[in-house]
């Protein structure tokens, strides 16, 4: 089991995960067959495929603060919001990396040349809709003022008190108070940087990390799906369903309906590669989920299995679970 072991090693440390999306356990196929057999009508094809600003929307937004503790904002050029003030946000564009295009953005609407740190918060919509939160420096540029203001945007300014500006959207409130916390000096316990990696998928996807606890020696073990190769637990994503509700029917395929308690704890990487354009639209979200219950009280199905982690790995994980330690995951209803 050292291969996976090397797998969640590498997810812990903000790597690639070494498995493929050929090992996923409930496809999209799978999933509306188990609602026909309810008698519930499926809603979205089995043959559904992400493409960028088509069928799947991503969204990046720059999070910015100088040494003065003020965030950058942009004020809004586009008729629907002219005049209010946001963070430098848009879409990601075909072909095009996560990272790529928050640069990107932050550089058309402010003239900022920002370098990323951290996924700050991952936030999603449906299951296709996905924003990712980034925080940086600022390594250069100029800051853009009303005399070059264009579609993009009328200006930039750093700003100290943001709700004191016309604000697009009060949405970015709390965004901008994790952002103040992360920066935070003498800062408190925080997960290490956490970008996305550089990997295509063809499909949306959930990939599982559960941890668990057996009684008997206090080791931690982790969840392994038997299926075809064993791997880490692996589900389409269901383009119109609430990441909420993909979780729960999961766990429910794996561990039964009367599934233990159990908390979902966050992001603890995302997977994306926008090349070749077209081809690679999909994108994997590993989440961390710990059980309260110990291991001899969890039940589980017949594909599954429990794996028993060495102690280094299983302390790692742990270091995982306190607050901040993750990626939040951000459901919007």
């Amino acid at each position: 089991m050292d291969r996976i072991e090397d797998t969640i090693s590498a997810i812990l440390n903000g790597l690639a995960a070494d498995e493929t999306q050929d090992y996923c356990d409930f496809t999209l196929e799978e999933q509306n067959e188990a609602s026909a057999a309810k008698g519930i009508t499926p809603c979205v094809s089995s043959d559904y495929v992400p493409l960028v600003k088509s069928t799947v929307t991503y969204i990046v937004i720059g999070v910015l603060m100088n040494e003065e503790g003020e965030i950058l904002m942009m004020q809004e050029a586009k008729s629907s919001c002219y005049g209010q003030w946001y963070l430098p946000a848009g879409r990601v564009e075909p072909g095009e990396e996560i990272e790529e295009a928050v640069k990107r953005e932050v550089l058309e609407e402010t003239g900022i040349i920002m370098e990323p740190k951290s996924l700050l918060l991952v936030e999603t919509a449906s299951g296709s809709w996905f924003r990712f939160v980034i925080v940086g420096d600022s390594i250069g540029g100029e800051l853009k003022t009303p005399d070059k203001s264009d579609d993009e945007s009328l200006q930039a300014q750093w700003v100290k008190d943001v709700e004191k500006l016309c604000l697009r959207s009060s949405d970015i409130v709390p965004i901008i108070e994790r952002a103040r916390a992360y920066n935070k000096s003498p800062p408190e316990p925080w997960h290490g940087k956490i970008l996305p990696v550089i990997k295509g998928h063809q499909k949306l996807l959930l990939r599982l990390l559960v941890c668990i606890k057996k009684r008997s020696n206090n080791r931690v073990h982790i969840l392994l799906s038997e299926k075809n190769d064993i791997h880490l637990p692996l589900c389409e994503i269901n383009p119109r369903k609430s990441l909420h509700s993909i979780l729960k029917t999961f766990m429910t395929e794996i561990f039964g309906a009367d599934v233990a308690p159990h908390k979902p704890h966050g992001v603890l990487s995302v997977e994306f590669s926008g090349r070749p354009e077209g081809i690679n639209d999909g994108v994997c979200l590993t989440i961390l989920v710990s059980f309260r219950k110990p291991l001899e009280e969890v039940g589980i199905i017949d594909k599954y299995t429990w794996l028993e982690v060495s102690e280094t790995l299983g302390n790692e994980i742990l270091n995982k679970l306190p607050k901040n330690m993750v990626t939040p995951l951000n459901v919007i209803r």
